[in-house]
């Protein structure tokens, strides 16, 4: 290629496509990699034959040179702050330094226990708070404060006077069964919770006496999971019916969308907003990943088969809203590109030891440097680099079950697990003193 070639058609995504091979092609020959460069040539059919060129190099080391403007930018992708940086960018960050803790460093801060299968969790937007949901119907509400006091209480500032109280801060009984999903209004001192009863159910939780909810929203099916609009007025909620619904919280008006062939065809089993609330994402047992508009509420994409044509358990975007993380009965994590629809990454080996029974969530840590994902036969956490999927050092959960829920905190380094063995585990990752 020659160096005043003019860039055509720049709007042109094949043309523009075809010129990147062939700087590619020119820069391996420059650089000596005949072998290579002749191997490209044949699979791209570059015409006419492209020259040796160190094109390529200048113009990634000036558009390097402009990549310390980008990190100047606000990073808030979403509705609300965001104050721990830009999170996953394959494009800008391939080579991204990890100054977030590997998982395999935290530590268990704190257990509580439920008197039956715990199976719900779930973190506040300012990461203080969790709330942990059970098959006995209860709900615990804790300080994330409060139990890290009670873990180490000689790292507490004693200037601070009076003892830390206990963690448990709030018990709720309203549900006559399982409870099965949980999640605190983003921007209202408000709990949402889901049951097998039917029932969703929203409790002011700032009032100390709280016991019973004072907004009760009835269903026709069993609840199985839901997400709360970035905004706080709706709620997209999914039940062991096919069909998705939307629910104003002001009104408790119900929503579907008009297109009966948009909804999918078995039990949704996992539902998410986007940070910026234009789209949210649904999994299900019917193998499928679907990408809902957030206005219209009708079904824009369709990942068909998305894990091997078996049940896909979770859908994460990333703060960004580029990408989704997903997980499947497979035991195989996937990291997909919205705007190409295609799988970039693939998260391998976890579930080698056993089949895995149960759902099972993928979640990023606080800073998207990591993939997390619980393996259920050996009852350890597995952890790969989000960018490039290289496996971390496996973490021991400690449970004496399945590990039925995973979710980490979207401010530091801490997340919670859930288990069929009644307790919740609170992990958390000090900062060494040097």
């Amino acid at each position: 290629m020659k160096e005043d070639e003019p860039v055509e058609n720049k709007n042109n995504v094949i043309k523009s496509r075809e010129i990147l091979y062939r700087l590619i092609i020119s820069q391996l020959l420059y650089d000596g990699y005949q072998s290579i460069g002749s191997s490209l040539t044949a699979a791209v059919q570059a015409d006419p034959p492209c020259p040796p060129s160190d094109r390529l190099m200048h113009i990634v080391q000036a558009g390097l040179d402009h990549e310390p403007e980008r990190k100047d930018r606000p990073h808030n992708h979403g509705i609300g702050n965001n104050n721990i940086g830009p999170g996953l960018d394959l494009e800008f960050e391939t080579e991204a330094n990890l100054p977030a803790p590997e998982p395999a460093l935290y530590e268990t801060a704190y257990v509580t226990s439920h008197k039956g299968n715990c199976r719900a969790g779930c973190f506040s937007s300012d990461g203080q708070l969790i709330a942990t949901g059970s098959v006995d119907a209860s709900i615990k509400i804790l300080d994330v404060d409060r139990m890290l006091a009670k873990s180490a209480p000689d790292e507490m500032d004693p200037s601070r006077g009076e003892q830390q109280g206990h963690p448990v801060i709030r018990t709720l009984y309203d549900h006559m069964e399982e409870v099965t999903c949980l999640e605190f209004h983003p921007k209202e001192p408000i709990l949402i919770s889901g049951s097998k009863d039917l029932y969703i159910k929203l409790f002011d939780i700032s009032k100390a006496s709280v016991k019973k909810a004072f907004k009760t929203i009835t269903e026709a099916e069993p609840v199985k999971c839901f997400s709360v609009h970035p905004g706080g007025d709706h709620l997209i909620v999914g039940t062991h019916h096919p069909v998705i619904r939307l629910y104003d919280l002001n009104t408790s008006q119900c929503f579907v969308c008009s297109v009966p062939s948009h909804q999918h065809t078995q039990m949704v089993t996992c539902i998410k907003w986007s940070s910026d609330a234009r789209v949210f994402a649904t999994s299900s047992k019917d193998g499928s990943i679907k990408i809902w508009d957030g206005v219209s509420n009708k079904c824009i994409n369709t990942f068909q088969k998305a894990h091997d044509g078996l049940e896909v358990c979770s859908v994460a975007f990333s703060r960004n809203g580029k990408y989704l993380l997903t997980s499947g009965k497979n035991s195989i994590c996937k990291l997909w590109e919205l705007t190409t629809s295609r799988c970039l990454i693939a998260y391998t080996g976890a579930g080698t030891t056993g089949k895995q029974e149960y759902e099972a969530q993928a979640v990023f840590n606080h800073t998207e440097d990591y993939v997390l994902f619980p393996d259920e036969a050996t009852t350890s956490l597995c952890a790969w680099n989000s960018r490039n999927a290289s496996r971390k050092q496996l973490l021991s959960l400690g449970h004496n079950g399945a590990v039925r829920l995973i979710a980490h905190s979207p401010t530091q380094a801490a997340f919670l697990t859930c288990s069929d063995d009644f307790r919740a585990r609170f992990w958390y990752r000090r900062t060494p003193i040097l």
